[in-house]
Parts: C-alpha cells; sequence; structure tokens
C-alpha cells in the first residue's frame, strides 16, 4: 500500500482502473476478432464507416485512435482487400471519401457479432440500471477531460 504523498493507490485509482480495463478490453476484442483476419483498429474503421459513410481518412483516423498516416495505409489495405472504396476525386479539398462496400459489411456484421460477445462478457457482473450509470459516468470523465483540454489550450 502506498504511504501518504508517495504516489497514487493502483486499486483505487480511476484512472489506473480504466487503463487496466482498456487493456483487457483491447486484448479480449483482437482475440475474437483475429480468427476474422482483423485486429481492433480496422473493425473500428469499419464500424466507424457503417455509421458514418464517407468519412474521410482523418476523421476516421481520431475515430480509431491512430495517427493520419496509418489510418491512410489501413484504407490502402481494405481496399486492396475490397472492404471499401474510395472516391478517385476529391469532392471537396483532398477529402476522398470513404465507403464500406458489400464484402466489408458481411466482414463487419461478423466481427460486431464477436465484438458486443466481448462486451456481454465484460458487463456480466453488472446489472442494467448498473450499466447505465457505468455508461453515463464514463461519458461524464470522457466530457470533463475534453472540456479540461479545450479550457488549457485557450490559455
Amino acid at each position: 500500500m502506498a504511504q501518504v504523498g508517495e504516489g497514487v493507490d493502483l486499486e483505487t485509482s480511476v484512472g489506473y482502473l480504466l487503463k487496466e480495463a482498456s487493456s483487457a478490453l483491447r486484448t479480449a476484442m483482437e482475440d475474437v476478432l483475429r480468427p476474422l483476419g482483423m485486429n481492433v483498429t480496422r473493425y473500428s474503421c469499419l464500424e466507424l464507416l457503417a455509421q458514418r459513410p464517407g468519412l474521410s481518412s482523418s476523421e476516421l483516423a481520431r475515430g480509431a485512435f491512430v495517427t493520419r498516416q496509418s489510418m491512410n495505409v489501413l484504407l490502402q489495405a481494405l481496399e486492396r482487400e475490397g472492404y471499401v472504396t474510395r472516391a478517385e476525386t476529391a469532392t471537396v479539398g483532398k477529402v476522398l471519401p470513404t465507403r464500406l462496400t458489400p464484402r466489408g459489411r458481411r466482414l463487419l456484421a461478423k466481427a460486431t457479432v464477436a465484438v458486443r460477445s466481448v462486451e456481454v462478457t465484460m458487463l456480466s457482473g453488472l446489472s442494467e440500471p448498473q450499466r447505465s450509470a457505468a455508461a453515463r459516468m464514463l461519458r461524464s470523465m470522457v466530457d470533463a477531460l475534453h472540456e479540461g483540454a479545450t479550457t488549457a489550450g485557450a490559455q
């Protein structure tokens, strides 16, 4: 147990527990996605495109928490494999909107089932009200951090 002033108690630190949960979630998702030839970043990209067709590479990178360069490499691979299509020419500026192909939608449907099973396992010890409360609390934490970053950037 840490002495007062010697750091954080890792057993009760919300930040540490969130990082541990994030790491465990990513590992579990990678495990169920691997047999489909996917990883979390590929899944995130396809899911974002299903929910928001036409996103740019930069928007996809932000949504999947990767660099623009990594997303560009991923999109090239997904396009070669027939999971996405991108316009030949930009409709606005340099943006090449990306869309899922029917093949991409079929792969995403399989991946979604696998990912949902991980989430069901993760939440299995919580009641429905606890699940809703957890989602609200996490959203509040994310919003507070984004607001703090915006406030700090304005100073």
